[in-house]
């Protein structure tokens, strides 16, 4: 089980499936959330998901067609990434997270897309999109 919460701790979250991946991020709409160069989000089964506290404070944000993004209205804490033709997963902000996770990133996803100004240095696998899922 992982937990996690915004900055100011309005909002709380758990996740009792496993964690299954945890990926940099490096499309435009990413950083431009962020703030950064990439972010950073691990994958979940939404059955497994649930507020524990907060969520009359989480407001969302349809950053295209299919993605919609959750924040805090408080702090402006990045907390979720529901994927519309992915309905029984759900991503959440690693910066969010209260506990550790059991392993490190694993992929750098939309690669193609990073910053001009940001080297990939490590030697995790790189993906033009999203990483292949089973």
């Amino acid at each position: 089980m992982m937990h996690g919460s915004c900055l100011c701790g309005a909002v709380a979250w758990e996740a009792t499936g496993p964690l299954e991946a945890l990926h940099h991020r490096h499309c435009s709409r990413c950083r431009k959330q962020h703030g950064a160069p990439f972010s950073t989000y691990g994958e979940f089964r939404r059955s497994g998901f649930r507020f524990t506290r907060g969520e009359e404070h989480v407001k969302s944000f349809r950053s295209s067609e299919q993605v919609q993004r959750t924040f805090c209205a408080d702090c402006g804490s990045n907390l979720q990434f529901p994927v519309d033709f992915l309905p029984d997963l759900v991503w959440l902000a690693a910066g969010s997270f209260d506990d550790d996770p059991p392993f490190k990133p694993d992929a750098h996803i939309f690669a193609t897309s990073k910053a001009a100004w940001f080297d990939i240095t490590d030697h995790l696998p790189q993906h033009e999109g999203y990483a292949p899922h089973p």
